[in-house]
């Protein structure tokens, strides 16, 4: 009789996870179809060329509200258990406040396993197919998160040289205005390389018409000379791209070469670390709506619960949005930045556990 009944608290949960989802993307694909309407009218462009982009995003601001989703999904679960008189039968038959807090907790666990390992990379793959399809309509660079307003700045180590690279624009395979400064292992100034254009299809660029300062003079050796660097097309691009276009493999990859080559890779350091911890936070946030629901009144409307859960969702947001800030800035580590906002809930929701039985 256990396993019945936990069998119907599972699909009934699974059931309002799937209807909130459904929900949710509804209106992301409502509001991001005007988005790009609104993008493409003075384009030669159908609407459903509109319909497809809105489609490749999707899935990707969907992954982002998810925890969200879960508390929705939690609250609307016990609202249908503690008004249908479920929950009263479901007592009397062993199981307890906190055995239906702990079947739930592992049920989110399980479906953020499933959605960090399939969902949250494929998404990942329809945005960046979604902002390369962009990049191509858009004029002012909007959408080509690699430039910034000072260009294009690379560092390289390579057969003991150290390179610095300084770029106005990148286009494709091709930088334009580019100028290199090489130094040696003891970091002393060897050469100066400029170009107006170079090839970075591959690691062995293609340097049109250069200019080669050396000691202070000037050299013209030829239309066109070949360097050796780390980076191709492909790996600046992810570099200065939108992390979230990155599956785990690529954040995973990006990480380690930003930091060999001696850049800054907290930024994706905190999101691949809380994109990992996924499952953990939703099963907090499933424990934490469980024992809101726990401790409301039962009849308590339908507008109650929703507003509840708006209210707490935007105070998670912002704790989570500070915590990450500081991370990000160096204010504390990493790790503090992402789970002190979890140990913040976990706390929080431990102090309901405790005297959940008594409800």
């Amino acid at each position: 009789m256990f396993k019945i009944y936990q069998l119907h608290i599972f699909k009934k949960f699974f059931l309002k996870y799937i209807y909130f989802n459904i929900i949710f993307l509804a209106l992301i694909i409502i509001m991001g179809f005007l988005e790009e309407i609104s993008f493409f009218k003075n384009l030669d462009k159908s609407i459903f060329y509109s319909l497809a982009l809105t489609f490749l995003s999707a899935p990707s601001t969907l992954f982002e509200i998810l925890p969200f989703i879960f508390l929705l999904s939690t609250q609307f679960l016990f609202f249908d258990l503690i008004n249908n008189g479920e929950l009263a039968i479901l007592k009397r038959n062993s199981l307890n406040n906190f055995n239906i807090i702990k079947n739930l907790f592992l049920f989110g666990i399980l479906i953020g396993i499933f959605n960090i390992v399939i969902f949250y990379n494929v998404s990942a793959i329809m945005k960046f197919h979604y902002l390369n399809i962009k990049n191509n309509f858009s004029n002012d660079n909007k959408y080509l998160a690699m430039v910034t307003e000072s260009g294009i700045w690379i560092k390289d180590n390579i057969d003991n040289k150290n390179l610095i690279i300084k770029s106005k624009k990148i286009d494709d395979n091709l930088l334009y205005d580019v100028i290199i400064n090489e130094f040696n292992s003891n970091f002393e100034l060897t050469r100066i390389i400029q170009s107006n254009k170079i090839d970075i299809e591959s690691k062995n660029w293609v340097i049109y018409d250069p200019m080669i300062i050396t000691n202070n003079i000037k050299e013209f050796p030829s239309n066109k000379i070949f360097i050796t660097t780390n980076f191709d097309k492909i790996r600046i691009n992810n570099f200065f791209s939108d992390i979230s276009t990155m599956n785990m493999i690529d954040l995973y990859d990006s990480k380690t070469d930003l930091e060999r080559l001696g850049y800054s890779s907290k930024e994706i350091s905190i999101y691949l670390l809380k994109i990992l911890m996924m499952p953990l936070n939703y099963g907090i946030i499933i424990i934490l709506a469980s024992i809101l629901m726990f401790n409301v009144k039962r009849y308590n409307s339908f507008i109650f619960n929703l507003l509840l859960g708006i209210m707490i969702s935007v105070s998670i947001y912002y704790l989570t949005f500070i915590f990450n800030a500081l991370g990000n800035t160096g204010k504390i580590s990493t790790q503090q930045s992402v789970f002190f906002p979890m140990l913040i809930l976990s706390i929080i929701s431990l102090i309901g556990v405790i005297k959940i039985n008594e409800k």
